[in-house]
């Protein structure tokens, strides 16, 4: 991992819109080295678009965005792992878990030597291996994000974002996964994870910055979850008003080399 100075990610009075409407109004967020942070809010707060604004995935309406000191048209991208909400739309031509993996490990479109080894090891780590050379369209939808989260730690970034990645995968890869950011935590990397609920990252978590209706509403400690929020059949939306979408695909390629 390089060493890192300055700030990590940093947003300075950003707005995004989309389909016509004002998702995200007036972020500022900084995330200093070897932080934590977490991302929270209800379903359509922004917490997503805010993520992809960040990494260029979606434009800016207003403001800016910076990654390690450099705006994002010269950003070092190879220093960035990425975990989207979901493994990205098919092209329809079958690719293997292990190809998914190795992809991040493009540099300037060329593999490092050695992909296949880290990417075998990365896959072992989320309990994958043996799915190596299978086709991630006929996967579950857990076992696809449990490919996507190989896909990040096998770049072993400074900077690991992370979009709900628990989302439907089981207790013991959750809890193996944890244990494995915990470690790259220890070893200086800086984390922004989006979460519904704190409990699996708790004991790492620096600091929360919750969304509401695309403003930031808090940034500090992690507040506890209200009592209604505890359940799992909470649905994380608010009922009086119609949440924007916040749910866009990542294209394999968009982090995946220098930029």
């Amino acid at each position: 991992m390089s060493q890192t100075s300055g700030t990590v990610l940093r947003t300075d009075g950003v707005d995004v819109v989309l389909g016509g409407r004002r998702i995200l109004m007036d972020v500022d967020l900084t995330v200093r080295p070897g932080e934590v942070v977490a991302l929270l809010g209800a379903n359509g707060s922004g917490k997503s678009t805010l993520v992809r604004a960040a990494l260029g995935v979606i434009p800016v309406a207003k403001g800016q965005v910076r990654l390690f000191d450099q705006p994002l048209r010269t950003a070092p991208w190879h220093r960035v792992g990425y975990v989207p909400q979901r493994m990205p739309a098919s092209t329809g031509v079958p690719t293997t878990a292990c190809e998914v993996v190795r992809a991040g490990l493009l540099s300037r479109r060329r593999l490092r030597p050695g992909s296949r080894a880290q990417a075998i090891a990365a896959l072992d780590a989320m309990g994958m291996a043996h799915r190596a050379n299978h086709p991630v369209q006929e996967m579950s939808g857990g076992q696809q994000q449990r490919v996507l989260i190989a896909r990040a730690l096998v770049r072993e970034p400074d900077l690991l974002v992370l979009d709900e990645p628990t989302t439907g995968i089981d207790l013991d890869t959750i809890s193996t996964f944890v244990a494995t950011i915990d470690r790259m935590r220890r070893a200086g990397t800086t984390v922004v994870v989006v979460l519904h609920e704190t409990e699996a990252f708790a004991s790492m978590l620096d600091r929360a910055v919750v969304l509401r209706h695309g403003r930031v509403v808090h940034d500090g400690p992690p507040p506890p979850a209200r009592a209604e929020h505890a359940g799992p059949q909470h649905e994380h939306a608010h009922p009086h008003a119609e949440p924007p979408r916040d749910d866009g695909l990542l294209d394999l390629e968009v982090i995946g080399g220098d930029g």
